[in-house]
């Protein structure tokens, strides 16, 4: 069930602007989804295209540790992107250049560009650190890394998509109706876990039937930008809902599911009074 907070109808604009707009989030959301296919297979290595892990042991390069140094700033760039883009005094910032139903797109366009010069600027890192060979663990990993990608997007949809990635503002716009922030009740996925989205990508990441030194080291630099930003969305989430959100994560766990602690919709009486526990909004809440 999802409850909507109404906000002011914008004031008229001309068609040709809110065409405008509406051309640019389209144009963000089709790159995310071509950085993001991209990803899967940068991370796998099972498509004859660059990954994490291309290159040939010995045939030239940066040495192991520029490779590395080089690789590192690559997801800090990316961590940077989001961190500085997903605070709410940069979003307000932000919409004194671009209109306010097109922040969200932004955010999203600019996160595809630092995915898209990752994959151009990755130096290869190809040394094998470890190689299944047992054909039946081999599928099992597999099944972890395509569960690990259903799970992110799954997760994406029982927040809103399309709000997440910037269409539900630009087509709101166009029609010239009002935007509402989407507030959603605890289901799916997120009654185990806070953070489902990021557990996906966890998996994804690590469920390697061969691991090379380059995907070891994507993965490292990802799962710590993982946990520091979760961390950060915490203090959003804590900050935006109070003891509502506080009485959920004493009852979830963030990342890893627990046979005891879940989402029995238990609440306090502040809850009640509240209205209700929001969900987790998986590195959503800032753009709110």
């Amino acid at each position: 069930m999802t409850t909507m907070t109404g906000l002011a109808t914008p004031a008229a604009r001309p068609l040709a602007g809110r065409l405008t707009v509406a051309a640019y989030g389209l144009l963000a959301y089709g790159a995310f989804f071509a950085v993001f296919l991209y990803l899967i297979a940068f991370t796998g290595g099972f498509l004859p295209v660059k990954h994490a892990g291309s290159g040939e042991v010995g045939a030239g390069g940066p040495p192991l540790w520029l490779a590395a140094l080089i690789n590192v700033g690559l997801v800090a760039l990316f961590g940077a992107q989001h961190a500085v883009m997903a605070r709410p005094r940069f979003k307000v910032w932000l919409t004194r250049f671009v209109p306010a139903a097109a922040e969200r797109a932004t955010f999203v366009l600019a996160a595809s560009l630092c995915l898209a010069v990752m994959y151009i600027a990755w130096a290869p890192m190809p040394r094998v650190i470890w190689d299944v060979e047992t054909p039946a663990v081999r599928v099992v990993l597999w099944s972890v890394f395509a569960s690990g990608w259903a799970l992110v997007l799954g997760s994406s949809f029982v927040i809103s998509h399309f709000d997440l990635f910037g269409l539900r503002q630009v087509v709101l716009n166009l029609l010239q109706k009002p935007y509402t922030h989407m507030n959603f009740q605890v289901v799916g996925p997120y009654r185990l876990v806070r953070h489902p989205l990021m557990l996906g990508f966890l998996l994804s990441f690590w469920a390697a039937p061969t691991m090379t030194a380059g995907r070891l080291l994507f993965a490292a630099a990802m799962t710590g930008y993982i946990l520091i930003g979760t961390a950060m969305e915490e203090r959003d989430l804590v900050r935006a809902f109070g003891e509502r959100y506080l009485g959920y994560r004493r009852q979830v766990p963030s990342l890893l599911p627990s046979p005891v602690r879940r989402w029995r919709g238990e609440e306090t009486p502040l809850e009640r009074q509240a209205g209700g526990m929001p969900a987790t909004l998986g590195m959503r809440v800032a753009a709110k």
